[in-house]
């Protein structure tokens, strides 16, 4: 279980997102290796060559970082590390988990796999994922930071979100970013719209004909097929006519079968009883065969009915369809769409004659958008101008006792009203001058590796957890120095430790001093000297207190360097 802060519970630091357990499996000389973590300031040290560097290789790859087959360990089929972090529901990392549709409960397994090939396969809480979302999901949750390491500073647009974190102007930088979408909504609508009037102005007159042709045509959906239906048989009635003529003449006409059918019947029913059998049959037939006749007399009137036409009718329907396909080929558009389009046709008029006071109150609209971001745009960037100016004082004031006395750092804004973005009219640069006389700069220019990770300490100590990741990594940000600037680095790391989970890789005695947690890496021969494998072992008491001693002493401690080692370790508290 991770431990604790002085000054702080076990719930507190759990309450806080950090990295928890580092399981490394074949990475150049680690076969296995399973290191707990807990809040504070926790040192790695050892000999030079021992495998430091390899830890945060193995962290880095953990987090997204370039793999390499040379980490492979020789011999091994492939690599795996793994990264478990603690707790903190509302730390930003669980967001870009919920972005993901991943599951955001409980403790974070970042996981790695790296074969012999140089191929790799990352996984989130045992769901694989692209190297690039473990890359965004590690950035948010550990940082690195070392002479030669200048990630975190690198894009002056972190440099801006430190400021604001330092001022607490991040929800201040919200709105602006709110209102800056806003602001770019209502320009858009009112663009769209005058694009639209315009356009509709352009086509005013031949619209204008176009309506007044439409609406006097009067195009009905579905007229076509009814008028392409009647046509059809208003000219096929011509040919049937008289044949059906004929048929009704030889039905009900004056020579008709149906006067005599009708007597027969009746003679025949008057002998029914005499002869039943022999006359009930044919009567039956003779009934059927008269009705037939009947039903047939009335289907032929009904068709002469049909077909008897006015020959205008004919006209008028032909003169009718040939004017809704004439007007369909002129609009390029089907028949049936006739109607639509004189629709759109109507609403592109009204559109001129209403589009003007529309166009009025969307540019309004627009104009209250843009003084609302410009408005707050300005009042932000104000309030970095006076954020900056604190955090150059607190960061200057940090410099001294890291051998920087001679620095000066400073928070360079520069502003442009006229332009803008989702992050307001700012532009925000760290730069530093490192001795009087000398031309300021961009830190990252100007500042040498190790004047780089002091002034990055410096800064992350006045920052403390705010615009952090929650995990720090320093990276022997102390070789070159020591004595009282080398206790000035423990003594902020510290510090910093009290807010964030810090790891330390040192050199310095006196940074290890001041450790919650001291972890010693060295090498062991394994298979009779045929290979070496990394260890790491966390140390306590006596064995705390030797390891520094041989930080002071070198490769033969002496008495005297255990008791220094005792007064550096009583003096740390």
């Amino acid at each position: 279980m991770p431990g604790t802060v002085p000054g702080m519970t076990e719930p507190q630091w759990i309450a806080r997102l950090m990295l928890a357990r580092l399981s490394i499996r074949d990475i150049v000389l680690i076969d296995r290796l399973d290191i707990d973590f807990a809040g504070g300031l926790a040192v790695l040290t050892g000999e030079t060559g021992a495998g430091k560097s390899i830890l945060l290789d193995a962290l880095g790859l953990a987090i997204g970082a370039r793999a390499d087959s040379a980490l492979v360990r020789h011999g091994a089929a492939g690599a795996t590390v793994t990264a478990e972090f603690a707790a903190a529901d509302g730390h930003p990392a669980r967001a870009l988990l919920a972005d993901q549709a991943f599951a955001a409960d409980g403790n974070l397994l970042l996981r790695r796999q790296l074969g012999a090939d140089g191929r790799s396969r990352a996984f989130v809480n045992d769901q694989p994922v692209s190297v690039q979302v473990m890359k965004q999901l590690g950035s948010a949750l550990v940082e690195i930071h070392g002479q030669h390491d200048d990630r975190a500073l690198v894009d002056a647009g972190t440099h801006r979100t430190l400021l604001d974190a330092f001022g607490a102007l991040e929800d201040d930088a919200a709105q602006v970013d709110t209102l800056w979408q806003a602001r770019r909504a209502a320009q858009d609508a009112a663009d769209s719209h005058r694009a639209d009037v315009e356009r509709a102005k352009r086509e005013s007159d031949w619209l204008r004909h176009a309506v007044d042709e439409l609406d006097k045509l009067s195009p009905q959906a579905g007229e076509e097929t009814t008028l392409a239906s009647r046509r059809t048989i208003m000219m096929q009635s011509e040919k049937v006519a008289e044949d059906l003529r004929d048929a009704h003449e030889v039905i009900a006409g004056a020579n008709s079968s149906v006067p005599a059918f009708a007597g027969v019947i009746r003679r025949l029913e008057r002998r029914a009883a005499q002869a039943p059998t022999l006359v009930e049959p044919a009567v039956k037939a003779l009934d059927a065969a008269l009705t037939a006749l009947e039903e047939t007399r009335g289907h032929l009137e009904q068709a002469l009915r049909t077909a008897d036409f006015d020959p205008a009718e004919l006209e008028r329907n032909e003169e009718r369809l040939f004017a809704l396909r004439a007007a369909g080929r002129k609009y390029n558009v089907p028949v049936d769409e006739l109607a639509a389009l004189a629709r759109k046709y109507n609403g592109d008029i009204a559109l001129i004659d209403a589009g003007e006071e529309r166009l009025k109150a969307l540019d309004a609209a627009a104009a209250k958008a843009e003084a609302d971001y410009r408005a707050a745009a300005g009042a932000l960037s104000k309030a970095r101008a006076k954020a900056a100016t604190a955090l150059d004082k607190a960061v200057n004031g940090e410099l001294k006792p890291l051998k920087l006395e001679r620095a000066n750092f400073s928070t360079e804004i520069s502003s442009d009203p006229a332009a803008g973005g989702p992050n307001g009219i700012d532009r925000v640069e760290f730069w530093v001058q490192t001795n009087p006389g000398t031309k300021p700069g961009p830190l990252m220019k100007i500042a040498s590796g190790g004047e780089l990770a002091r002034f990055l300490l410096a800064l992350k100590v006045v920052l403390a957890d705010r615009g952090s990741a929650p995990t720090l990594v320093f990276d022997e940000i102390d070789t070159g120095v020591g004595g009282a600037v080398a206790d000035a680095i423990g003594v902020r790391l510290a510090r910093l430790a009290s807010g964030v989970q810090v790891l330390a890789v040192t050199h310095a005695p006196q940074v290890a001093a001041r450790a919650d947690r001291h972890y010693v890496i060295s090498k062991d021969a394994l298979e009779k000297g045929k290979r070496v494998a990394t260890r790491v072992n966390e140390v306590a008491e006596e064995r705390r207190r030797e390891e520094i001693a041989r930080m002071l002493a070198g490769a033969e401690i002496t008495n005297e360097a255990r008791a220094a080692a005792e007064r550096l370790i009583k003096a740390a508290g």
